[in-house]
């Protein structure tokens, strides 16, 4: 048979008692040529199966008298139907035992309504085809076996041989098909057992960020208790510790970040601004890594206005983590350059350092999760290696472009950050910080079943004038509120035996708003602070807590998200 001989058309019945849909199947599916034949019912589809031979069935689950599981449940039963493929329309979504049943119906697949029409075309072609070459395989093995009959007649030792040869490679065939069965099986099985690490290495960086928030919590309150003390006065050691305590929180807020841009959870917060007010931020952030280096840091920046449309804490956050990349990388008093210029509708920032630089295949690498430049056993550079994904993950959400470009070790590295101007010159107006005058005094109840959290917090309130008791039992809110009688309450969240969740509830409905609710936190995503504000706190304060945030709460001031 030649391979250019037309193919005949096969059958296909489209069966639906909507003639909208039967229209919608007919247009998608008449591109392949076959024959197209449309019933309204179940019943007039099993009256056409026995009259013809259809390649394939696309069958309504949902049909008035008798439906599509009832109809392909009659289809089957009858032999000469029991392996015409089935596939099902159906415009609601289905539970998992519906489609258990449909599948032990003899159901090939489901096509969920709206009908995508490449998908549905695709699945109906493949079908088709397979029908057909069922039905040329039925032709030739006929063929096959009327020469099989003369072949007995006139060499039946030459037949002999042929059907034994046949034999021996069908079984081959069939031993090398079980092999490849039993491959792909353990490949799939390897493949989803990659995807849930992959899963719980998120969930766990995410976990252990929260985790490493609550002992940070008492040790940040004890550093704002002994920088109130300080009154203005210098203390070395108290910088070295907020430092230290700030290259923590850093540290954790990557950790946060990289796992929710990887679960697909973190959200930009868009507004209007300016690239030199980004810049400004992120060089602020960046000074302490740089003078601790003692680098020579130069910036040449446009002097006209960059509009974006874009989270500013977030841009600031990339060019920080390339300065502090760069600095980090950089031997004491290297030069680091910050350049920042316009280029049609395009604003074009480069870092450059005259560090240690980055051979071929770590350009290609650098930006990996966890990837470290410094590998050795000394690891003198420090670092989590998610600085630099958190760098090409921010830009590529904000629509732009990183690259890093270097001649080799030793001899430098910069990074190119591409990013989309707006029109809009006037960027949103940044929260006015509280005012410094003297706080309000509240009567405050800080609950929170680690002690020295809760101890801390307390001791600085009251350092910062207020009155303020710790509690550590969530279930004795209700009496200790009744005794204390406090205006301000600071809620752990994530207490055993009764979540801050509950208590918030509780003590809204015996209050109502004369009590003010402020959750303290180790988690602080979008979905975190709207679950707070439905519970009815007024405030959400991420651990470790800080003096400024409090400040603003006993201000009465709200909170920057």
């Amino acid at each position: 048979m030649g391979t250019d001989a037309p193919q005949a058309p096969v059958k296909i019945l489209l069966v639906d008692d909507q003639p909208g849909r039967l229209l919608t199947y007919r247009t998608i599916l008449e591109p392949l040529n076959e024959t197209l034949v449309s019933v309204n019912s179940g019943m007039e589809a099993l009256k056409r199966l026995m009259a013809d031979d259809f390649a394939v069935i696309l069958l309504d689950v949902n049909m008035p008298e008798m439906d599509g599981f009832e109809t392909a449940s009659l289809i089957h039963q009858h032999p000469r139907f029991e392996k015409t493929p089935i596939i099902f329309v159906t415009a609601v979504n289905v539970t998992d035992m519906d489609r258990l049943r449909g599948y032990k119906l003899g159901a090939v697949d489901y096509v969920m309504v709206p009908v995508i029409p490449e998908i549905l075309r695709s699945k109906v072609e493949v079908l088709a085809e397979l029908h057909r070459k069922r039905r040329e395989l039925q032709a030739l093995n006929e063929s096959l076996a009327a020469d099989n009959q003369a072949l007995q007649r006139e060499k039946a030792a030459q037949l002999e041989t042929l059907n034994q040869s046949l034999r021996e490679a069908n079984e081959a065939l069939a031993l090398r098909n079980a092999e490849l069965q039993v491959e792909v099986a353990e490949r799939q099985r390897m493949e989803q057992q990659l995807r849930d690490a992959d899963q719980r290495k998120d969930e766990f960086l995410a976990t252990l960020a929260h985790e490493l928030r609550n002992p940070l919590a008492p040790l940040q309150n004890a550093l704002s208790i002994r920088r109130i003390g300080l009154d203005g006065h210098a203390d070395p050691l108290q910088d070295t510790m907020e430092r230290q305590m700030y290259h923590l929180v850093r540290l954790i807020d990557d950790l946060l970040d990289v796992a929710r841009v990887t679960r697909g959870k973190l959200v930009l917060r868009l507004r209007d601004t300016t690239l030199a007010d980004v810049l400004a931020t992120a060089i602020e952030i960046a000074t302490p890594a740089i003078q601790t280096g003692r680098h020579r840091f130069t910036s040449i920046l446009p002097t006209d206005a960059l509009p974006l449309h874009a989270d500013p804490e977030r841009l600031a956050q990339v060019f920080a983590n390339v300065l502090n990349n760069a600095a980090k990388y950089s031997d004491p008093g290297g030069q680091i350059q910050l350049e920042a210029h316009r280029e049609d509708d395009t604003a074009v920032v480069r870092i450059s350092d005259q560090g240690i630089g980055l051979s071929a295949d770590q350009l290609d690498t650098v930006f990996e999760l966890f990837r470290q430049v410094d590998t050795g056993v000394e690891r003198t550079r420090g670092g989590l290696g998610i600085g630099l994904t958190l760098v090409r993950q921010l830009t590529e959400m904000h629509g732009g472009k990183v690259s890093v470009t270097s001649p080799g070790p030793g001899k430098g590295t910069t990074f190119e950050v591409l990013l989309p101007l707006c029109n809009s010159t006037k960027p949103t107006d940044a929260p006015v910080p509280p005012s410094p005058a003297k706080l309000p005094r509240h009567r405050i109840l800080v609950v929170d079943d680690n002690r020295d959290s809760a101890d801390t917090l307390a001791m600085m309130l009251r350092v910062l004038g207020q009155d303020a008791i710790a509690l550590y039992d969530p279930l004795a809110v209700e009496t200790a509120v009744d005794n204390y009688a406090p205006t301000l309450a600071f809620l752990d969240i994530g207490m055993p035996g009764r979540s801050g969740y509950e208590v918030a509830r509780a003590l809204r409905d015996r209050h109502g708003d004369t009590l003010r609710l402020v959750a303290i936190t180790g988690w602080g995503q979008p979905e975190d602070r709207a679950r707070t504000r439905e519970a009815g706190f007024e405030a959400h304060v991420v651990k470790p807590p800080d003096v400024d945030a409090i400040r603003r709460i006993l201000a009465g001031h709200p909170l920057p998200e």
